[in-house]
């Protein structure tokens, strides 16, 4: 394991123009969302890295906690995208989670609506997007990825189910370094276009195993208010889901949770909805 997670990866090569153009590395940290949020604050230039090896108080949306072992991956990016932009960047970040897990180990990562990636139906990495929005304008936004890599699952208990690493879905050690480096070019590359009007969406939408399965929906695991059930029929150009109902209506969901209603769900927990763009953080 390298001492230095980014000495290693910038030893490889790392051809980015915005993201990672300043990167800092932590032994040890709080959270990297936390001190991303600080530097973001302060106006620190667009596509600051902050990676960590290990998290004491990390967090996943709506507070819910992320298992922060040494060894695997966790890193938070500042960005200052447009109003428009700042719904797209938790599906970019699926987007570019899903190709730099694939390029690295030859694994077929999904999506499961709207933040977790999995492999063969288990957890290997969460995102997380928190923003600041002084009226029509977007501060700034951080961007958290966590990325299972050494974890072993069977030293989770309960969770061993619902979650599994890229070292136990491959059988071999898969370098951090050549991981880090591809998900900062990948994120580098999207976010560029993303820039220039291109969006994410459709190649998010074709990664998305939430698609066509019924599923149950509530405003939040400690809410039981607002609870649906019916198809996930599809999203929207912003990434929100549209859920039909066994009465034929057609809602629009953007925050909240999702399971599944028949069958199980894949990643045996809820997952987090990304709150709308109007919403900081």
């Amino acid at each position: 394991m390298a001492t230095n997670l980014v000495a290693a990866t910038l030893r490889g090569g790392l051809y980015t123009r915005v993201v990672g153009r300043r990167i800092m590395f932590f032994q040890n940290l709080g959270s990297t969302m936390d001190e991303a949020d600080r530097h973001g604050a302060a106006g620190v230039v667009d596509g600051t890295v902050v990676v960590a090896e290990t998290q004491q108080a990390s967090r996943g949306r709506f507070g819910r906690t992320w298992v922060s072992r040494p060894g695997n991956l966790y890193f938070s990016v500042v960005f200052y995208p447009n109003l428009k932009a700042l719904p797209l960047l938790s599906p970019l970040a699926g987007v570019a989670v899903v190709r730099a897990i694939a390029k690295t180990t030859g694994l077929r990562p999904r999506i499961k609506w709207p933040n977790d990636v999995l492999i063969s139906g288990k957890k290997v990495a969460g995102i997380l997007v928190e923003s600041v929005i002084s009226g029509e304008e977007v501060r700034y936004a951080v961007l958290g990825i966590g990325v299972n890599v050494t974890l072993d699952p069977e030293a989770l208990g309960e969770l061993s189910a619902t979650a599994t690493s890229l070292n136990a879905a491959t059988a071999r050690e898969v370098p951090r370094e050549d991981l880090l480096r591809r998900l900062l070019q990948e994120l580098d590359g999207l976010y560029l276009a993303l820039c220039k009007g291109e969006s994410p969406i459709e190649e998010w939408r074709g990664l998305l195993d939430t698609l066509g399965c019924r599923i149950i929906a509530s405003a939040g695991r400690e809410s039981p208010a607002g609870i649906a059930e019916g198809l996930a029929e599809g999203v929207d150009d912003l990434g929100n889901l549209q859920l039909r109902l066994d009465d034929g209506q057609l809602v629009t969901l953007t925050t909240g949770d999702v399971t599944l209603a028949q069958n199980g769900d894949s990643s045996g927990r809820p997952s987090d909805f990304r709150l709308p763009a109007g919403d900081g953080n």
